[in-house]
């Protein structure tokens, strides 16, 4: 008998957490000036630090492991095409390595979220999977995908079920 008073309450808590009401009364979206301090600290943060150190890092390994790449790079003629191939693909990865492990491991916040008092969650009010997480760093990667911010879900929320929300 206990077992079916709670599927049955689990049944009515699932379909609350599906309709739009109960996401409209329960959060409240970040705005879009928290939104906009999100992705410049965030991007602040990763541009002058997670770059510097992962650019010095992968710069130190491959000396080490193969100091020939720098010299074939030296002699190059398409030494500066290569040298910004290699930043642009540092820079994706850094941009998904530092959104997803920050969303999934600290639930939903990243350092800007963090100072705003914001978090991303799922459209029916769970915490990230890593699911959610790594996807909403690739959307991210989509161009022109940052101009999407100019409205409440932007294409990464909407692309992957979830939002961002004031905590609290």
């Amino acid at each position: 008998m206990e077992n079916n008073h709670v599927e049955s309450i689990n049944e009515e808590k699932g379909d609350l957490l599906n309709e739009e009401s109960y996401i409209e009364n329960h959060f409240q979206y970040a705005t879009q000036g928290q939104r906009f301090l999100n992705w410049l600290i965030d991007n602040l943060l990763m541009r002058y630090g997670l770059s510097y150190l992962s650019g010095m890092g992968l710069g130190f390994m491959i000396g080490i492991a193969a100091p020939e790449f720098f010299q074939n790079i030296a002699y190059s003629e398409n030494s500066t095409l290569i040298l910004g191939l290699i930043g642009v693909l540092l820079a994706y990865l850094n941009y998904i390595f530092y959104y997803t492990l920050c969303e999934k491991l600290f639930r939903g916040y990243t350092l800007g979220k963090l100072i705003t008092g914001t978090r991303a969650i799922r459209q029916d009010g769970g915490e990230l999977t890593f699911r959610n997480a790594i996807l909403r760093s690739l959307s991210r990667c989509v161009p022109f995908e940052v101009f999407s911010g100019f409205s409440t879900l932007t294409w990464h929320d909407s692309w992957t079920d979830t939002m961002v929300i004031k905590a609290g």
